[in-house]
């Protein structure tokens, strides 16, 4: 019960951190997808807005190329005389292509020496050279086709916005040299269409040409701008010179943007779209934000709603630890009332065995000692140690103040084995009968608490009948109930829900009924108006000094948390019987037992046996008889050495025999220490009682129960060195 209030408690305590750190995580792990997916949105916004971008840029340079090259074919063949002939016809076409494209300031075409010819301008145009200009001296020496020039200012008397140049070779027939078509592009053009679409918070866009030379950007850059080839912008068009994704600070202001570029067909432009990294990341924390109003109060409101429940249970726990507390002192109080009875029983009983042990050793040591005396007197030390460690054994059980279990027993079996502990407790003058069943009667409840009910109804029955009489004890399959059981199902649905088993709780518990447990004295009987009060707690009729009145409510708790009921009649000089009603359970739920081991001592055959015990007579013993079956024996007083020289050498040694209960670090302990070190050699362990291992268990451990004899001693160690070796791969 305890560890079930603990486990809630710890359940709620985990559940409020969970209540946090599941909500955290959670968020956590969401912002990562959330922040994964706004970039990936973002990504496909950039390659959305780049292919507008760049089906514009396209159909822009091709109709400017067009455009150029429809002034090539009307000017071919003609010299420079006839076309400033016939300037103002051709000044008013270019002037009317200028008007109708609106990415051009302006159209040319120049002779040889970078003289006007005609401009959409003015007419007729000025004296002016403009054979500096790259849009000129990149035709002069070779034929590249369309040429794209940088960003220029407009050259005295023309005046207006800064333009960059596109321009075409003019050949004469033979395919020399004689001029150039050029248009002036409006980078402002551009600027003012990314501008448009671009209304999103951190857009950004460019265009340039392949070498880096800045043509357009918006937001507008004030100044030129050639980008490093060996940057890493230049770097991540070297190698992926179609079209591309990257992240960098762009080196006009330094910002973290997220850009998309591509080459726009075969002109040597590149256009670029994006977003600054700063959008991308508002963008999320838009979306996280927006999670973290509905978060926040709903986990908040979690976490007050654990806590509340969790201050209730303390509460609650509390509360239960105190009737808990109460109830194991009036338990604690009731088994001492029956533990007294047993005392002087007891103590008789010991003092018997004791007696006879040192008769035996006193005619041992006699001279001249027949052999069949001899092993006369043996047997019987041997038989006195049985029986003492028999009774030791009902003791320990009984005497433990911890709840024990419930377990699976039959009825009869524990009265018969309860016997020889119940003759010394009611004394001489008192005749012990008993009728138990020749079938198995088998119960689900606590052993040791039945003992005590057993031993609290034969004590006050003799105190009823004053030390002399005749009680008789009966085990039966019970035909009739008490009313509260035959009304009250619902206490074998709790004995049915215990146990765990499925296939008990289909059965039809009625069907199996309830064993009964009869306890009749031929005492002075119970007046009827005592009856109803004598299992309250401290309710006594004896004197002072001569009882506690715990004892038959010990009886009626226990019958009562099992499932079951106790009554008794009573007529004044005519004895008393208690009933013990317990529900029944099938007999196949009872454990299988082992039968006994009644083989011989195994030799040892140079076994090394690695022996810890602070007693060291007990310790010679063990050595000493260990060593005459063949045993290498290494004995050591306490488990710090032990584990010394474990730690050493370990493979000198093929199994620990060691005691529990030692000062300092114990039995256990070592073992334990032993199988975290990862040490491989078998540890059995010894001893008459342990508080740990009554509560604990042996954790996997073998054990053998004190007193012991050295062949079961042999038995044990042989199978624990020998489970190591066919482990090892040298089976016997």
């Amino acid at each position: 019960m305890q560890r079930a209030q603990r486990n809630s408690l710890r359940l709620l305590q985990w559940m409020m951190a969970a209540s946090l750190a599941l909500p955290v995580a959670l968020f956590v792990i969401t912002s990562a997808i959330s922040y994964t997916s706004t970039r990936d949105i973002a990504d496909r916004e950039i390659e959305r807005t780049l292919d507008v971008v760049h089906e514009h840029a396209l159909k822009v340079f091709e109709t400017i190329d067009r455009s150029l090259a429809e002034l090539n074919e009307v000017v071919r063949g003609l010299p420079d005389d006839t076309i400033r002939a016939r300037e103002p016809a051709l000044h008013r076409r270019l002037r009317r292509l200028t008007d109708s494209l609106p990415q051009l300031k302006s159209a040319w075409i120049f002779d040889a020496e970078g003289k006007a010819l005609v401009n959409s301008l003015a007419s007729p145009p000025p004296e002016l050279r403009f054979a500096d200009r790259d849009y000129f001296y990149a035709h002069v020496d070779q034929t590249i086709g369309s040429f794209i020039g940088t960003a220029l200012t407009p050259r005295p008397p023309y005046q207006g916005a800064r333009f960059f140049g596109m321009s075409r070779r003019r050949d004469s027939d033979d395919g020399g040299f004689i001029g150039v078509i050029q248009a002036s592009v409006l980078p402002e053009y551009f600027e003012s269409f990314y501008a448009r679409i671009g209304s999103d918070a951190g857009s950004f866009f460019a265009m340039g040409r392949a070498d880096g030379v800045l043509l357009a950007q918006f937001p507008r850059l004030e100044r030129d701008l050639r980008l490093d080839p060996t940057g890493p912008v230049g770097r991540e068009i070297a190698a992926r010179p179609a079209h591309g994704l990257i992240t960098v600070a762009w080196p006009s202001d330094g910002i973290e943007r997220r850009i998309g570029y591509r080459r726009v067909a075969e002109y040597p432009i590149y256009v670029s779209a994006g977003l600054e990294t700063s959008a991308i990341r508002a963008r999320w924390l838009a979306t996280m934000g927006q999670h973290l109003v509905f978060g926040i109060p709903a986990t908040a409101l979690l976490f007050l709603l654990l806590a509340l429940a969790l201050r209730r249970t303390q509460h609650l726990q509390a509360e239960a630890a105190k009737r808990r507390e109460a109830e194991e002192a009036l338990k604690h109080s009731q088994r001492l009332e029956a533990l007294g009875q047993l005392t002087g029983g007891v103590a008789h009983d010991f003092n018997n065995l004791l007696t006879v042990i040192r008769a035996s050793v006193d005619l041992l040591n006699r001279p001249q000692l027949t052999e069949e005396r001899r092993q006369r007197y043996i047997t019987a030390i041997a038989d006195a140690v049985a029986r003492a460690a028999k009774l030791t054994s009902q003791l320990l059980a009984f005497a433990r103040r911890q709840t024990l279990k419930p377990e699976v027993f039959d009825v009869g079996e524990r009265m018969q084995a309860l016997h020889d502990m119940l003759a010394p407790l009611l004394g001489p003058a008192i005749e012990i009968t008993m009728r138990l069943p020749t079938e198995p009667c088998l119960v689900h409840a606590d052993a040791g608490q039945f003992e005590t009910a057993l031993i609290n109804m034969a004590t006050n029955a003799r105190d009823a009948m004053q030390g002399k009489g005749r009680i008789v004890f009966t085990v039966e399959a019970a035909t009739t109930v008490p009313d509260t059981l035959a009304h009250a199902p619902g206490s074998q649905n709790l004995v049915s829900q215990s146990l765990g088993s499925q296939s008990l709780a289909n059965q039809n518990l009625a069907n199996r009924g309830f064993i009964s447990v009869t306890v009749s004295d031929t005492g002075i009987g119970i007046p009827a108006a005592r009856l109803e009060r004598i299992f309250e707690p401290f309710f006594t009729t004896k004197q002072v000094g001569h009882g506690t009145g715990l004892g038959l409510s010990q009886v009626f708790g226990f019958a009562r948390q099992s499932g079951g009921e106790v009554t008794v009649t009573s007529e004044v000089g005519h004895g008393s019987t208690f009933a013990l009603y317990l529900p029944r359970v099938p007999p196949d739920l009872l454990p299988q037992r082992q039968a006994p081991n009644t083989a011989p001592a195994v030799a040892g055959s140079g076994m090394s046996v690695l022996l810890v015990e602070d007693n060291i007579e007990l310790a010679n013993f063990a050595a000493d008889g260990l060593t005459e079956l063949g045993y290498s024996i290494t004995l050591v007083d306490n488990a710090t050495d032990a584990l010394a020289e474990l730690v050493m050498d370990a493979d000198r040694f093929d199994v620990v025999f060691t005691d529990v209960v030692m000062p300092g670090m114990t039995g256990l302990d070592l073992a334990q220490a032993i199988r975290d070190r990862g040490i491989d050699v078998p540890v059995v362990l010894t001893t008459g009682y342990s508080q740990a291992l009554s509560q604990e268990g042996v954790t996997g451990f073998e054990l053998v129960q004190k007193p012991y004899s050295i062949e079961e001693l042999s038995r044990v160690l042989h199978r624990a060195a020998r489970i190591r070796r066919v482990r090892d791969g040298a089976a016997e």
